[in-house]
């Protein structure tokens, strides 16, 4: 009987506390029980990351549906592609928005908190007016020169085009959702993005196929719908950021260039990106080379079976961003302990739920490939991807906490080198030479990316256990 009523306390505590993370709270997280610090930061963040990945699963789904499907997904996966330069500069800076934030939060510094977080939505603006209007004029060419075919790069540009266009919007979705994590308030991030899918999933639809009066947009309609969606989770943020009831209160003259903290800023953003945009040129790389040694069919096959990866490695890398948020508050409160121990517990944690993906996929990547292709040669090569680079996942799932606890720190040059030498030394070379000279072709590509991934990770471990993140100042 006590044992009974002990299962059912923990219940209700559970419960009580995954309400808790859901509420949307700024809380203090150098005290207390790690693993319910854990709990706390890692549900909403990994619902945040659900969140977005369903935005690219969403378009997939019904463009998948089109009658040009084959042109539609690959058009769909290469400006994805594409546009995982625009991600990387926003999830660089709001790492490095994340780490001075979280610092100055364990610091009990809330105004300078706040004031960091301005100016690194100032710095995003600046470089993303470059890449976006680079990405708008440009797009035909730059579908071309990713391996799709005239017809098919014509077919999507006007998708391409608006993505593009309106990637600023992206920029500030990840980095003001950077800031809350830093403040230790991760719900309201995660309800941002479920805001945006739900907008987002009501417009997919309507403007894809037509509904009364509103035309069939067709694939660009998928475009439209995601950045209507973005927008109003760009709105719902402001408003939090400037209601002046959270910890962080933001004001005006917050955004007014601070030249010091910009450069300041800067210097922990700077690797952070690079790091980022070493990974996303990598994707492009290997995104062209399936494309020109598989053709149309072997291109959608690899963007699916990459979307669906990201599906469910979006909710691992939110909860392994909950590491970066305690690794920053904690070091900015003199708790080098704390930190390395929270890294440690969440990275098991994480192993746990990629172990479980990895079974899901394996038994379920036929049903998951028929229902975003009618293609039956690209659902092949889906199933194949899937199967193959699923195998790394467990080793996925401790390399992402590695890399976002040098970042929470404020190392982010560490995790820098581990990529270049990862994907540049590493991964695109073996995945040429297994590509071209051993005559895999894509399946080459496919295995590349395993491999490549334990590889970082070991190194990421070995880095970890020498420490010099602790030494690290922000």
């Amino acid at each position: 009987m006590s044992r009974t009523i002990i299962i059912r306390h923990r219940i209700t505590d559970f419960i009580s506390l995954v309400k808790q993370s859901l509420r949307g709270e700024e809380l203090d997280f150098t005290q207390g029980s790690i693993r319910r610090a854990i709990v706390l930061l890692a549900i909403p963040m990994m619902l945040e990351m659900l969140m977005e990945s369903v935005f690219a699963l969403v378009d997939l789904y019904f463009v998948g549906h089109l009658e040009e499907s084959s042109y539609a997904i690959q058009a769909v996966g290469l400006t994805e592609s594409m546009l995982t330069i625009v991600y990387s500069l926003a999830i660089g800076i709001s790492m490095a928005a994340t780490a001075i934030v979280a610092r100055r939060i364990g610091e009990k510094k809330p105004e300078a908190a706040a004031r960091a977080g301005m100016q690194s939505v100032l710095i995003a603006f600046a470089f993303n007016a470059i890449i976006g209007t680079i990405g708008f004029v440009y797009a035909t060419d730059l579908l071309i020169l990713m391996g799709a075919t005239e017809s098919a790069a014509i077919y999507g540009t006007p998708f391409m085009k608006i993505m593009m266009g309106g990637s600023f919007i992206i920029m500030l979705l990840f980095l003001i959702n950077g800031i809350f994590r830093g403040a230790g308030n991760a719900a309201i991030a995660m309800k941002s993005l479920w805001i945006a899918n739900i907008i987002n999933i009501i417009c997919c639809p309507i403007l894809i196929n037509g509904f009364g009066p509103i035309p069939a947009f067709g694939l660009t309609g998928a475009a439209i719908a995601t950045t209507i969606g973005r927008s109003t989770g760009v709105i719902y943020q402001i408003y939090h950021l400037t209601n002046g009831k959270g910890v962080l209160k933001v004001k005006l003259s917050y955004l007014i260039p601070h030249f010091d903290q910009i450069r300041d800023i800067i210097k922990v953003a700077a690797p952070a990106v690079l790091q980022f945009v070493i990974a996303s040129c990598s994707w492009i790389f290997l995104a062209e080379l399936v494309a020109t040694t598989g053709g149309d069919e072997g291109s959608a096959g690899y963007q699916t079976a990459l979307r669906l990866m990201m599906f469910f490695m979006l909710p691992a890398w939110g909860l392994s961003n909950s590491a970066a948020t305690l690794v920053g508050q904690n070091m900015g409160a003199g708790r080098l302990d704390r930190a390395e121990e929270s890294v440690l517990k969440t990275a098991k944690y994480n192993m746990i739920y990629m172990f479980i993906i990895m079974l899901i996929s394996f038994v379920f990547a036929p049903t998951f490939a028929s229902f975003f292709t009618n293609d039956l040669e690209v659902r092949r090569i889906a199933i194949q991807a899937i199967y193959i680079m699923s195998t790394g996942y467990i080793f996925y799932g401790m390399g992402m906490v590695l890399i976002n606890s040098f970042n929470g720190a404020g190392d982010t040059w560490t995790p820098t080198w581990i990529n270049l030498g990862g994907f540049w030394l590493f991964q695109i070379p073996l995945a040429y030479f297994l590509a071209k000279h051993l005559g895999m072709d894509y399946t080459g590509v496919f295995w590349a990316i395993p491999i490549a991934e334990i590889a970082i990770t070991i190194a990421g471990f070995i880095l970890f256990r020498k420490g010099r993140w602790k030494t690290i100042k922000v």
